[in-house]
């Protein structure tokens, strides 16, 4: 009996017994998250048992949160997170934690937050280092793997060492970047003339009016941004707005911004001049750039930007297609081979090996395929010459340039598809509800019944799969839910929803669309603002009156809108004063609030 006892006691005693937990994301519903299944990192999910573990233990939380497409995040992953030493480290000195950041966007908001106030700028991958009590400690994005090393080793002596005092500088910083950040108590007093003013004043001032869009380094879509532009009518009566409206979009649609075989728009270029893409195709992306070209189409009366609308909605509906009704949420930056942008690069000695001579002729004309690669690894289509012009060009008749164009297109097509980038299948109530409402918008604009059939499908997916009857699910499998919906689920759905009912006459879609905006407020409206999610395991996930539109337009303009629209009185009175208590927000930087500016000021019309 004695001899049990002791061999009892010797296996709780035993290393055994406090070896850290294996990988968690083996079979993981979140196709970023599968990738990391086979890491030597002893992956956990984020969940309660973290931050009891973190305590129990006394170690750092190590977040480190990406999304699929993201090129950098397969990079880190690559160099450090299936690296040996580094994983080694991770296991035994910290409690590795990986997120999705699309299936937790209100603690990836607020990490990045956090490493934007500490570090001047932030991006993905995101990695934070949070103390047991669940105060970010540092933070920083892609780092080389020996830097990454180094970082480790320091912090694992100097938490070993200073635990206590370091834990309690973390929740001394993190209260004072919460109390920075806390709304106004009362309702300020607000200039509307004014506000409208600045709006065109800070466009005009870091608009780039030689190369179209804003600043001096990458290029965003910044879709909400000129939409808004193309809306607020004393931005529509100012030549200089609107000349910088059109010369950005004339450059999104003929440079690299845009995929001009397959079709849809990247997410960013990486340069100033719109030439170098970050190849990730976003599922928001396709929806809010097919909207933004359909207005700007309508308005300007400009046919080549309708066209670009129906190109990328023609495209998202054939791509991004997922297998449940909804639509997929990005398309990987690289190619399966991990090639950045693989599958939409040629080389000369490709396009030679693809094509016919008088295809390679026409090619290099028409998709600018010639002369010096902006891109290492091959040529990017871009616009060229136009058909028309090249009937002068290479002495040809029309019609037979239109047969080499579609010959050369489909070759193309059809090597790309050889080196096509990996899906992430999520399908996300936020973005689907995006493309609900641009669906809606397209199949009136066009008359289109196949735009109308869609639309009419994806509320049936959305009606149908992602609200469960009493609350609405950023995405399931087959298992169920898979993470927790937030403020913009519940805007943009309820938006689609209300679009679609209004078009079609269909009242239970608008009644839900009712529902769903009530609840909005219910769960995410606070005296003190709103907040992203209402189910936080970590302090300092605040409220907020504003936030950005950055890349998605905000959810809290789209929100007061519907409120208005639906003529609930009681809410239009709170919705109009939530509206105005972010004033002291997006007054200092009313570019990045474009969509709160132009839903203050129609408030103040009504």
């Amino acid at each position: 009996m004695l001899r049990i006892v002791f061999l009892l006691l010797l296996f709780v005693l035993s290393p055994l017994s406090v070896a850290s937990p294996e990988n968690q994301l083996r079979n993981n519903a979140s196709p970023y998250l599968a990738l990391h299944a086979d890491d030597p990192v002893n992956w956990q999910v984020w969940d309660q048992s973290v931050l009891d573990r973190a305590r129990q233990e006394n170690k750092l939380i190590f977040i480190s949160s990406g999304y699929f497409a993201c090129h950098w995040c397969h990079v880190m992953r690559r160099e450090s997170y299936q690296n040996k030493a580094i994983a080694a480290l991770l296991n035994e000195h910290f409690i590795p934690v990986k997120i999705d950041r699309e299936l937790e966007p209100a603690l990836d908001a607020h990490l990045i937050e956090f490493v934007r106030s500490t570090r001047g700028s932030a991006g993905w991958p995101l990695n934070v280092f949070l103390t047991p009590d669940g105060y970010p400690l540092v933070g920083l994005t892609y780092a080389p793997a020996e830097s990454f090393k180094g970082l480790l080793e320091r912090l694992q002596k100097v938490w070993g060492e200073q635990s206590r005092a370091l834990s309690a500088t973390a929740k001394s910083a993190a209260l004072e970047l919460y109390a920075s950040a806390e709304p106004p108590a009362e309702s300020p007093t607000i200039d509307y003339l004014r506000l409208g003013d600045d709006l065109i004043t800070m466009v005009l001032a870091f608009g780039d009016d030689l190369g179209g869009g804003i600043g001096q380094q990458n290029r965003f879509p910044m879709s909400s941004l000129w939409n808004v532009l193309l809306t607020f009518e004393k931005a529509r009566s100012d030549s200089r707005v609107q000349a910088l409206v059109t010369l950005t979009l004339d450059q999104m649609a003929a440079k690299g911004l845009r995929d001009h075989l397959a079709g849809g728009f990247f997410r960013y270029t990486v340069d100033p001049g719109w030439r170098v893409p970050h190849f990730e195709k976003m599922l928001y992306t396709q929806a809010l750039q097919s909207e933004l070209f359909l207005n700007a189409g309508k308005r300007l009366g400009r046919e080549d930007y309708l066209a670009v609308a129906r190109d990328t909605l023609d495209f998202t509906l054939s791509v991004f297609a997922g297998n449940s009704g909804g639509y997929i949420a990005s398309l990987s930056a690289v190619d399966p081979q991990d090639n950045e942008g693989g599958g939409y690069l040629w080389t000369d000695q490709q396009l030679t090996a693809l094509l016919t001579e008088d295809e390679l002729a026409f090619t290099r004309k028409r998709w600018n395929l010639h002369g010096d690669a902006v891109i290492d690894d091959g040529y990017l289509p871009t616009a060229g010459q136009s058909i028309e012009e090249l009937v002068i060009t290479l002495q040809q008749p029309l019609a037979k340039l239109r047969e080499l164009e579609t010959s050369a297109r489909q070759k193309l097509l059809a090597d790309s598809a050889k080196r096509a980038h990996p899906r992430d299948t999520k399908q996300l109530a936020a973005w689907n509800g995006l493309l609900l409402s641009t669906l809606t918008h397209a199949a009136q604009a066009f008359d289109s019944s196949r735009y109308k059939q869609a639309a009419q499908a994806l509320k049936e997916y959305l009606v149908t799969e992602l609200w469960d009857g009493k609350k609405l699910l950023r995405a399931k499998d087959a298992v169920g839910e898979i993470g927790q919906a937030t403020l913009e689920d519940y805007a943009f759905v309820a938006d689609g929803l209300y679009r679609w009912g209004l078009f079609v006459q269909d009242q239970s879609a608008i009644e839900l669309a009712s529902i769903i905006v009530q609840q909005a407020w219910q769960r995410f409206y606070q005296p003190s603002g709103w907040v992203s999610t209402d189910q936080s395991l970590i302090p300092g996930i605040g409220s907020d009156f504003a936030l950005s539109d950055n890349p998605l337009p905000s959810p809290i303009p789209v929100l007061i809108r519907l409120t208005a629209e639906m003529g609930d009185q009681g809410r239009k009175a709170q919705a109009k004063k939530a509206l105005q208590m972010g004033y002291g927000e997006f007054k200092e930087r009313p570019l990045w609030y474009a969509t709160h500016v132009l839903a203050l000021l129609e408030v103040n019309d009504d």
